[in-house]
């Protein structure tokens, strides 16, 4: 099965900018199942090519890759994330590990213990350490070393439930502290930045009670971490607005002081039936490849004008089996079946 190419994009309209995002990105946890499902890529030309070097030539520096402890078919496990990172290495892209801490899909709805990890908190945290601390290892010793490593994956209800939920915030900052310090404590050489990521970045209200609930408990610090990365995805809520963005990201940023990103998000090119209203906001951008140039652009811009916003990635613009990639809108991928990629994957070159 062939995947389609990726065509020029029409930069006529696009608003300047001042200043580039650092980590422009992408999702492309998917990639090795999809290459097994017998898909490729192909570039603007028809060349075939890996995907990685489709990427690189539009504009994107960085991968987001998932990192599962011990799922049942060995997808998005140590072994599947090192191959694909050095993948990402070998054509010079960053490597961002979001370590879901759990067996399978780790979200605002589940948060998961491991199979076979202990429940209580004193053994629960040192196992969390352990793991993190030899994961980290296995990247250095195979010539990987991400530049971000986020300590959970969409963490607002807490993490390694029932241990970690929200009604005991001590325990969530017991286990982002064991987290941050596998990390620490690792050999990966340089260190890479420590994310804590949430869903829901428009809601300043709930960054505001996590954080805060999570911090005054004493043990996690501001010191263990160097990135707020949220989630925004404006098809799951009309109050999910551009402007309710930029209020929750400013309020963050001078609050905490902390490196600023929009680490998951996608726009779709298809969406007849939306299960909920789209923000004000948004309503004027069409669902189409011209649309998706026109959000990501909006969306970068809220990012620059946060102080030390500096990250925007996409999540899995390339997995065509599942093209929903969640949402009510049944296709928000960035490539096209049949003959050729969207061109809107090419905004990379601009934010």
């Amino acid at each position: 099965m062939l995947l389609p190419s990726l065509s020029t994009l029409l930069l006529a309209g696009l608003p300047a900018v001042n200043a580039a995002i650092t980590y422009k990105g992408v999702d492309w946890s998917s990639l090795l199942i999809e290459e097994r499902a017998g898909m490729s890529f192909k570039d603007v030309n028809g060349n075939t090519k890996p995907l990685e070097r489709i990427l690189v030539e539009n504009g994107v520096n960085t991968v987001r890759q998932r990192v599962w402890v011990n799922p049942s078919n060995g997808e998005y496990n140590m072994d599947y994330n090192i191959q694909l990172a050095r993948r990402a290495k070998a054509v010079g892209l960053g490597v961002y590990i979001d370590f879901h801490y759990s067996d399978t899909w780790a979200d605002p709805g589940k948060q998961g213990i491991p199979s076979g990890w202990p429940t209580d908190i004193d053994n629960l945290s040192w196992k969390l350490y352990n793991y993190t601390l030899e994961s980290c290892n296995r990247f250095q010793d195979a010539g990987i070393q991400p530049t971000i490593i986020s300590i959970g994956n969409e963490i607002t209800p807490g993490l390694l439930w029932p241990t970690g939920r929200t009604n005991n915030w001590g325990n969530i900052a017991r286990l982002l502290r064991s987290a941050a310090w596998g990390i620490k404590d690792s050999r990966l050489s340089p260190k890479p930045k420590i994310m804590i990521h949430l869903d829901n970045g428009w809601n300043w209200n709930t960054q505001n009670n996590w954080y805060t609930n999570v911090l005054r408990q004493g043990t996690f610090e501001a010191s263990d971490y160097d990135i707020m990365g949220v989630s925004f995805y404006p098809f799951y809520s009309e109050a999910a607005s551009l402007s309710a963005l930029k209020t929750s990201l400013t309020n963050m940023a001078n609050t905490w002081g902390k490196e600023i990103q929009v680490v998951e998000t996608n726009w779709p090119v298809q969406c007849p039936n939306p299960r909920y209203q789209f923000p004000a906001d948004v309503r004027s951008i069409p669902f189409s490849e011209a649309g998706q140039v026109q959000y990501v652009t909006k969306v970068a811009d809220v990012v620059r004008s946060v102080n030390r916003g500096n990250g925007l990635f996409y999540w899995e613009p390339a997995w065509l089996n599942n093209a929903a990639l969640g949402s009510s809108c049944p296709e928000n991928t960035m490539f096209a079946w049949g003959g050729r990629a969207r061109s809107s994957i090419s905004v990379f070159q601009r934010i």
